[in-house]
This record gives C-alpha cells, sequence and structure tokens, in this order.
C-alpha cells in the first residue's frame, strides 16, 4: 500500500490520481464487455475475431499499469519533474493505447466491409427470383416491416381471365399487378366472401390465409399462425371501424371516411370529410347516405354554411328535413332526390326582408297551394303558385283588415277581382296592387248605395269617376259584405296533399318503423328536437315509451275497433307526437295556423276555415282505416263491415271531429266571431238592455203565462248551467250543456208546479230567453253557428237540434227587440 501525503494538498492530489486511474479501467471493463457481445454476434468471422482478441490483450496490459504508478509514486522526490512525471506516467500510455485503438479500428473497417459483401452475396442469390418483383413496386411498396405471406405464382390462383396477374399477400396489403401497374388494398378493408368456398387446394390455402392476415391486421398483431390452426377466430368480422380516402369512387372522390364497414362500403354511422370543407355525419347503408345524417356546404362567395339535417334515401335527400341556410333563411319539410318536394317551411327571420312560404313545393320551387306571408307588407298570399311565383288563382289579406281576390300570373295581378274593405264596401273591377281603382268597376258601399263607372287614379288629384251612382237600396246585401273567398278556386281536397301523400307513402311502404320519422316528421320544429327524435327512433327505448313502437302501434288498432274503445284510443294517440296520426295532426295544426292566425283573422275566410277542419276530420280516419287494414292483411284477416249504416264521413264528424277541434279552435272561433261580430254587438246592446229589469220584471216582460215561476229564485240554476256553453269547445259537450238548461228549467217549473209538467215550445221561449238574458254570453252567436255548423248529422232533427233551435230564435228575438228599440224609443231604455 502507498503511504498518502501528510499535507492537505498532497492527499487531495493523491485522491483525484487513484480516482482517475479508476475510470480508465472502468472504460476498459466497458470496452470489454462490448467485446464479448460482438464475439457472440460475430463468431464466423476469424480476422475479427483476431482483433478483437488483441484489444482484449491491450486491456489486460492496462490492469498492470496501476502496479506500475506505485512504483512511480514509491520512487518519486522533490528533485523530480512534476510534468514529466506525469506525461510519462499518465499521458504516454493514453496515447499509446489510443494509437493502437486507430490502428486496430481501421483493421475492424476492413474486416467488416468483408462480411458485408458475404452477407450480400447471400442475399442476392436467395433474393434474385424477388428482384423483379421489387422494383416496380419499390417506392409505394417497398417498407421494412412488411412480410410477404404468399404468391401467387408460387401458389397459383387467379383475380380474373387474365393469366399475366399476379395476386401477393402481405402482412398489411393485398396487392394485384397487372401488367406494369398495380392496386394494393389495406387488409382491414378487404372481405372474403363466405358463400365462395374454394373446392381446389391451392384456393383454400388462399382463403385460410387471408382471413388470418385480416384478422391479424385488425388486431395489429404479426404472429401469423400455420396452416391448419385457427388461432383466436376463423372469419375476420363483417362489420368493422376505419378511415378511408377515396380516390376516384364517383360523389366521394377525395373524400375521407371515417366510421363503420360492411362488406367493403360504408354501412352504419360514419362521417365523410373532403377538402373543400364539406361533411356528412350520419348513417350510410351499402356505400351511400341512407337514414338520417347532417351535411354541411360551405357556400362559396360567404365565410358561411349551409347545413342539412336531413333524412336520406340511397345518397339523396328524402323525406323529412330541417335546412339552415348560411344566408339565415331556414327550411322545414320534405325532399326528393335531394330537391324540396311536397309540403314545406321556407322562412327568412332577418331583418332586411322578412317572410314566410307554407305549402306545396315541386323541383325545389313553389309549386300548386301555398301560403305566403310578406312581413314587410303586411300582407299575407293564400293561392296558387308555379316555379316560384304567384300564378293562378289567388286571396291577399293585409294586415288593416283589407283582403281581395284577383288572378296572377308570374308573379302579377291580371284582369278583374274583388276587393272587400273594412268597412263592408265592396269593390268589384280592375285595381293596382297599391289597393287604387283602375277602369271599370263597381264600388258597394255599406249604406247600400252602389257606384258603377269608371275609375282613374291622377297624380296629386286623388280618386276620380265618371259613372251611376244608385241610392236605392237600403242596406248592402248580406251575401256581399260577408262574402266568402276561395271555395271553388281552392277545392278542399286540393290544399293540402303534400301532406296527405306523405302519410299514404308511410301506410304504403308497410308503416316500417325505419320510415316514419321522414315521412311524418312535422311534429319537430327545432334541428334539437330533430336529433333528439332520431336518437330516439333508432336506439334502444325504455319499457315506458314501449307502447309506441309500431308493431305495438298496429297491434293496438286491432284491439280497440270497437266504440267504446276506439275514441279514447285515438284520443290518446293524436296528443301524442310519438304516434304517426298525431305527428299528421301536427303538420295539419301548422298548416292551419300558418293560413288563418295573424293576419289570415279574416271573417271572409271563415268557411275556408270550417270546411277544412271537416276535411281534416275526414282525412284522420281514412288514414286510421288505412292502418287498421295493413295491420289485418298482415295478420291475414279480413276487416269487419260497419254494421252502424253509418258512412265514414259521419263516422269522421262523430268520432274525430271532437277530438281534433281543440287544435283548430282558438283560430276558428275567432273566424266566427268576426263574421258574426254585428249580430253579437245588437244582440249584446239587447242583453244590457233587458239588464236593467229586475228579474219580476223581465219575467212580465217576456209574458211568462205562468206567474207563480217567480218564486224559485228566478232560474238561478238553470243560468248557471248555460254558462258553461264557453267553457268547452266539443259541440257535443255543449249540446249536452243545452239540455241540462233545458233540464233545470223544466225542472224548476215542476218543483213550482208541484207536478211533473213538460214545457212546450209556447212556455219554453219565453223562460230560455230569461235565461239567455241573465247568462250574458258575449258571442252567443258565434257559439251558435259554430254548433250547427260543426255538430254530429245524426243530431239533426233530434233533441238537440231542437234546443239549439230554441236557442237561435232567443239570439235572433233579442237582435229584433234592439232594432225596434232603436227605430221607436228614440234612445230610451225602456223596452
Amino acid at each position: 500500500f502507498l503511504k498518502e501525503p501528510h499535507d492537505q494538498k498532497g492527499k487531495d492530489n493523491f485522491k483525484l490520481l487513484l480516482l482517475l486511474n479508476d475510470r480508465f479501467q472502468a472504460l476498459w471493463n466497458f470496452t470489454e464487455e462490448n467485446y464479448r457481445i460482438l464475439k457472440q454476434k460475430c463468431s464466423t468471422s476469424e480476422s475479427f475475431l483476431n482483433l478483437c482478441l488483441n484489444l482484449r490483450s491491450c486491456s489486460e496490459a492496462w490492469k498492470h499499469h496501476k502496479t506500475v504508478l506505485k512504483q512511480f509514486l514509491t520512487d518519486f522526490t522533490s528533485e523530480t519533474s512534476m510534468s514529466l512525471a506525469l506525461y510519462t506516467v499518465l499521458h504516454k500510455p493514453i496515447r499509446d493505447h489510443v494509437e493502437q485503438y486507430i490502428l486496430l479500428l481501421t483493421k475492424l473497417n476492413e474486416a467488416l466491409k468483408e462480411i458485408l459483401m458475404f452477407l450480400l452475396g447471400n442475399a442476392r442469390a436467395i433474393c434474385s427470383p424477388s428482384l423483379p418483383l421489387w422494383f416496380p413496386l419499390q417506392d409505394m411498396l417497398c417498407v421494412p416491416e412488411r412480410r410477404l405471406l404468399e404468391d401467387s405464382r408460387n401458389l397459383p390462383i387467379s383475380a380474373s381471365t387474365n393469366r399475366s396477374d399476379r395476386i401477393l399477400l402481405f402482412d398489411d396489403v393485398l396487392v394485384l399487378i397487372q401488367g406494369n401497374s398495380f392496386q394494393s388494398f389495406d387488409l382491414k378493408l378487404v372481405w372474403v366472401d363466405k358463400n365462395c368456398r374454394e373446392k381446389s387446394a391451392p384456393g383454400a390455402v388462399w382463403q385460410w390465409k387471408l382471413n388470418q392476415a385480416i384478422r391479424q391486421a385488425l388486431k395489429g398483431k404479426r404472429d401469423f399462425p400455420l396452416w391448419g390452426k385457427t388461432g383466436e377466430g376463423t372469419e375476420p368480422p363483417s362489420c368493422r371501424f376505419f378511415t378511408y380516402v377515396f380516390r376516384l369512387e364517383g360523389k366521394f372522390k377525395n373524400a375521407t371516411y371515417e366510421g363503420e364497414w360492411h362488406w367493403g362500403k360504408p354501412h352504419g354511422k360514419g362521417t365523410l370529410k373532403w377538402r373543400d370543407g364539406r361533411n356528412h355525419v350520419g348513417d350510410f347503408k351499402e356505400g351511400l347516405e341512407h337514414g338520417f345524417g347532417i351535411c354541411l356546404v360551405p357556400r362559396r362567395s360567404e365565410d358561411r354554411y349551409d347545413c342539412y339535417k336531413c333524412h336520406w334515401y340511397e345518397g339523396k335527400m328524402r323525406g323529412y328535413g330541417i335546412c339552415e341556410y348560411g344566408n339565415e333563411m331556414v327550411y322545414k319539410g320534405y325532399f326528393k332526390d335531394d330537391l324540396r318536394q311536397g309540403f314545406g317551411i321556407l322562412e327568412n327571420p332577418s331583418a332586411d326582408h322578412p317572410f314566410k312560404y307554407t305549402g306545396q313545393w315541386e323541383n325545389d320551387k313553389k309549386n300548386g297551394y301555398g301560403v305566403w306571408d310578406d312581413k314587410d307588407r303586411g300582407e299575407r298570399y293564400i293561392g296558387m303558385w308555379h316555379d316560384d311565383h304567384k300564378h293562378g288563382q289567388g286571396i291577399v289579406v293585409t294586415q288593416s283588415g283589407v283582403c281581395y281576390q284577383r288572378t296572377f300570373h308570374a308573379g302579377r295581378m291580371v284582369g278583374s277581382g274583388i276587393l272587400l274593405l273594412e268597412d263592408d264596401s265592396v269593390y268589384e273591377g280592375n285595381f293596382m296592387e297599391d289597393l287604387t281603382f283602375v277602369g271599370k268597376g263597381k264600388l258597394s258601399f255599406a249604406n247600400g248605395f252602389v257606384l258603377e263607372g269608371t275609375f282613374t287614379n291622377k297624380l296629386g288629384q286623388g280618386l276620380q269617376t265618371q259613372g251611376i251612382l244608385n241610392t236605392s237600396n237600403e242596406q248592402l246585401d248580406d251575401r256581399i259584405t260577408k262574402a266568402q273567398l276561395g271555395l271553388e278556386e281552392f277545392p278542399v281536397e286540393e290544399r293540402w296533399k303534400g301532406i296527405y301523400d306523405q302519410f299514404l307513402e308511410f301506410i304504403h311502404s308497410g308503416c316500417k318503423e325505419e320510415t316514419e320519422e321522414s315521412f311524418t316528421g312535422f311534429h319537430i320544429q327545432t334541428s334539437k328536437e330533430l336529433r333528439k327524435s332520431q336518437e330516439y327512433l333508432f336506439c334502444q327505448r325504455g319499457t315506458e315509451d314501449v307502447s309506441w313502437k309500431m308493431e305495438d302501434i298496429l297491434e293496438e288498432l286491432v284491439q280497440h275497433q270497437e266504440l267504446k274503445s276506439l275514441q279514447p284510443y285515438l284520443d290518446k294517440a293524436l296528443k301524442s307526437s310519438l304516434h304517426p296520426l298525431g305527428k299528421l295532426l301536427k303538420a295539419l295544426m301548422i298548416a292551419f295556423q300558418a293560413t288563418y292566425s295573424g293576419i289570415g283573422a279574416n271573417r271572409h275566410l271563415l268557411t275556408m276555415a270550417q270546411e277544412e277542419v271537416k276535411y281534416y276530420a275526414k282525412k284522420i280516419w281514412e288514414f286510421y282505416q288505412g292502418l287498421l287494414h295493413l295491420v289485418l292483411e298482415q295478420k291475414g284477416q279480413l276487416p269487419t263491415k260497419s254494421v252502424d249504416g253509418e258512412t265514414n264521413d259521419q263516422k269522421a264528424c262523430s268520432i274525430v271531429l271532437p277530438l281534433i277541434l281543440p287544435c283548430f279552435y282558438p283560430e276558428l272561433f275567432m273566424l266566427y266571431m268576426l263574421y258574426h261580430e254585428r249580430e253579437d254587438d245588437l244582440y249584446c246592446q239587447g242583453i244590457v238592455d233587458l239588464s236593467l229589469f229586475p228579474d219580476i220584471k223581465l219575467l212580465e216582460f217576456l209574458d211568462v203565462q205562468k206567474r207563480s215561476l217567480i218564486k224559485d229564485k228566478c232560474f238561478l240554476s238553470a243560468t248557471e248551467c248555460l254558462q258553461k256553453l264557453i267553457t268547452t269547445v266539443d259541440p257535443r259537450e255543449k249540446l249536452v250543456i243545452l239540455q241540462k238548461t233545458y233540464e233545470e228549467i223544466e225542472s224548476t217549473v215542476s218543483r213550482v208546479v208541484e207536478k211533473d209538467y213538460k214545457l212546450p215550445m209556447d212556455d219554453l221561449l219565453p223562460l230560455l230567453m230569461y235565461v239567455v238574458s241573465r247568462a250574458k254570453i258575449q258571442h252567443l252567436g258565434a257559439e251558435i253557428h259554430l254548433i250547427r255548423d260543426l255538430m254530429d248529422p245524426t243530431n239533426q232533427g233530434g233533441l238537440y237540434d231542437f234546443l239549439l233551435t230554441a236557442l237561435e230564435s232567443c239570439y235572433e228575438h233579442i237582435q229584433r227587440m234592439r232594432l225596434h228599440q232603436r227605430e221607436n224609443c228614440h234612445g230610451t231604455h225602456n223596452p
């Protein structure tokens, strides 16, 4: 052992010197380990081994250097040069060893060249048959990790009649070589037809190897099994999820598809993205968009998109959809072959030019019957269209209450028409768009005067006319002031064919559940609701909704054929947004409100609206019958024949109309109130006059024969019963209330006379008039006429008809009393 120096500096230098020596020793140990590894890998090269042995001997020599170092330190004196000593002990041996390494590495390089040439020669000898194959494919297919699993030259099989074709199966792609060109197919998108069983041995081997290679590629494995071993499954799945870029394939050219595949085609849920920004997310079937999908199409001139949320059929939009265009317009309606076709609503909510069109479309243009709201002008057009223009008969209703009927040609008014003014004046003739009279015409005033002649309107001079004024008529005929428009011009059967046609198509398709939403989607009003509706329709539903599956709906139809259970079932179905009949009713409500609400609340449209509601009931009954016949045919049964003798129209009025009337009642009753406004005003004034009388005086005035009736609180119970007339919208229930009122009057009379008493008409009318005057129903005329127009036809001629006639007589008598007072009482309140 060496003696350490006593001074601190000497001790530090001594430690550093020993550390330096140890680091050199570690370096040689590392080199020795590498030598061992090289020896294992290159045991066949003798020259290389010799070089490594020389390197090992150098390492052994260095190990002995520590002893020399210790001896040098023992002989070291203060006279010895420190720099020379360190150079001799450390630098010179290292330099000598580095020079030896340079020499050895030079020899090693020469030896490696010999080894590489040897290996390359063997590789050429092995791969020489494959060299012609790799040169044409090397740019695309030469990947180091790729393995060739089978070659049709080694195991003959043909892909076509051309024998020169060659098939190569790699572990990730299948390659078809035809002449100087080739096609490669990612194994994840390769399917082997399981119905095609190869009888030949090569074919069976190819089929097995291809199936195994596909399965391995799908799982990301490369441990290919031997022939005859099935591994983790004999056949790969037919449904897969993969991303693929279409190159030359028609409408999907340059599009990237990510989603589900089945037998080489997009099938299931997926996403298509094009380079120009187009996107389509939705359902696919056999390589085409089919089912619900959302498509984004960029607009060329703006940084906006058209968004189509629609149903697709074999690659084209078909059925119901909601489209939000980049210019802020929104279309909700039906499509066919990518074009707007059938019933639809186009709305522009922007402040520049707001409008709304509700009606028929054909070839992406407004064609047929439709309603146009121009919110800037405060007008509503109801009528015919052709190629996006008003064309044919049309009705225009203005916000001021003025309306007219006219013929249009390519958007312009032609010929004469009828103009109905708010003050009950009527003009028949030609007029301009600003409603100024021009040319020959007849103006009938509300006071009965008639002006007939030629009208002109010069700038700054106002309206001028030359003609004859007839003052012989005292009052304008109600047939003119209450004229009803559009009845002959727009037959009710032709108004909303687009809605009915879609439902018929749904029935003819067999009411398939996957088509239900595309045919009857008008209960959906927003894109968010549409998405939720699709998720509901195509996803697994909970037990609470099981009764509204299509198979359950059709089954329930059979179970509720009897009238007792049919009406509750139809009531439930029509109130549900999931039942086809409920969806149909929702679409009809939209069409009705678009026509008669708001500006459309004009008394000259009452008959149009009334016959429309009746026709809705008829069509809903027909569609119910269609659904019933369909399910009975599927069960092999015959529909039961009606035993009550009622026609379909009668059943529609008695069964369906009371169920759907609440949906249309607000708009419909408003039209009745406007139509009978003058009569109701006169009646209300009469009621005010009668209310000035005490009960006893009023009974005496009405000439009630039995004076003893005044003892019974003057028919309070009957009055309260009649007041319930305005609490229901169903004509049946209104008639029942009227009957109960009659029974209350009769019961009161029986109590007073202390015996059963049947009221004859002469006794009933004064008592009923008393009850009517005390009930003070504001719009009684509108109520009476609505009941009369929409009541069940089977009630005509019966008790209900008798009581309604009595109520009408009271209503008219109160009006006549008021008219008589106007003529004779000179403003006094004494009847």
